[in-house]
């Protein structure tokens, strides 16, 4: 074992948004040293939790890294690149959308500063955006960034990993290949099963009329709607409502008029829309307001969130829940305290490359299984 010594790994964030995944990191003892966001309301909410010298608002297409002196050296890179184009709820351009390629100014930070590893996050539809093009092309584009990079891709669904919310989310993580850190993908911890049971919407909020400060607005409701949602069970939509009804609201997604059932975790969280897709209390017959919503995605109550109701809505929706990346923070952590053993994982990234996206998706879980069945 080599010798151990305890830092604070330096993150530089890109598409930072409001700072989940941040968040989760700074809880495991990263510390982010420079961030940047495009939208206004998100930088002021990163800038408030985070730091005001930390993050600036800028169009990434400006920013050089290789240029830019005031941009920090940094141990870890990480970023949601915007995922509107691979979205399976909306239509799904991909690499041909107007933001699908904006993955590649992650690449150029990587190129500029070979941080020992990156974390990038994206909606479950870059799996299939481009008829499975898209995310070949991406994962081929981190591994051959600065030094060359070992490249691991994992579907989570965060409610695995302490999230009172069912939402799936790609990780892709790339490690430096001369580092010789055979990371692992970490194994769900929550769930039916499993040692821990999965943490409840009812529990998430409960108390949360006691907060009393920090995105509680409420939200306006029509009677008509009122009267809607009352007739909407515990955990169900609109389906509930006959279609022959004369209260029937024809949805295209299963969000619309979704209400909260307590006893598990609740429905993925969306951004934006309009027709019903808030997510809705219960018993309450109400939309859920920002400070709710923000408990579902596990942020502190301290967490205070700048803008508009409605651009905190987004702020809130677009999101990587905190609590559902600590254990990969801790996971990669040895990496730069230098506590592991080093081995060959060029090996291993070639190995990566002769499999299929499903079975790269595949390939950590079965570690794990392994270990369990031994």
């Amino acid at each position: 074992m080599t010798e151990h010594r305890k830092i604070e790994p330096k993150i530089l964030s890109l598409f930072s948004g409001c700072g989940g995944l941040d968040l989760g990191f700074h809880i495991a003892g990263y510390k982010t040293v420079w961030a940047n966001d495009i939208n206004e309301w998100a930088v002021q909410t990163f800038a408030a939790n985070f730091g005001e010298n930390i993050i600036t608002q800028k169009n990434i297409e400006e920013i050089y890294p290789k240029k830019d002196t005031t941009i920090p050296e940094c141990d870890l890179i990480v970023g949601g690149f915007p995922c509107q184009d691979f979205s399976v709820v909306w239509k799904q351009p991909g690499l041909d959308g107007d933001r699908g390629n904006l993955y590649k100014h992650y690449l150029r930070f990587i190129n500029a500063k070979r941080p020992k590893a990156f974390v990038a996050e994206n909606v479950k539809g870059i799996l299939t955006a481009n008829k499975g093009k898209a995310i070949e092309e991406i994962i081929k584009g981190f591994s051959e960034a600065g030094d060359g990079y070992m490249v691991k891709i994992q579907l989570y669904n965060f409610a695995d990993y302490g999230v009172p919310q069912f939402r799936e989310r790609v990780l892709i993580v790339g490690i430096q290949l001369d580092t010789g850190f055979n990371f692992i993908h970490p194994a769900p911890t929550h769930g039916d099963g499993r040692k821990n049971k999965y943490k409840t919407a009812g529990k998430a909020l409960k108390g949360v009329e006691k907060v009393k400060d920090f995105n509680k607005e409420e939200i306006k409701i029509m009677d008509k709607t009122r009267k809607l949602l009352d007739r909407i069970p515990e955990g169900g939509n609109f389906k509930d409502i006959p279609a022959d009804d004369p209260d029937y609201v024809k949805g295209m997604i299963s969000h619309v008029y979704r209400r909260l059932k307590l006893d598990e975790p609740a429905k993925t969280i969306i951004a934006a829309g309009g027709g019903g897709t808030w997510g809705y209390h219960y018993p309450e017959p109400r939309p859920l307001c920002n400070r709710e919503r923000a408990r579902l995605q596990s942020f502190d109550d301290n967490f205070k969130f700048k803008g508009t109701v409605t651009e905190i809505r987004r702020q809130i929706g677009n999101a990587v829940p905190p609590d559902g990346v600590v254990l990969l923070a801790k996971t990669l952590m040895p990496l730069f305290e230098n506590d592991y053993e080093k081995v060959d994982i060029s090996e291993i990234n070639e190995n990566l490359k002769k499999l299929s996206i499903k079975e790269r998706l595949e390939y950590d879980l079965k570690i794990h299984t392994a270990k369990a069945e031994k």
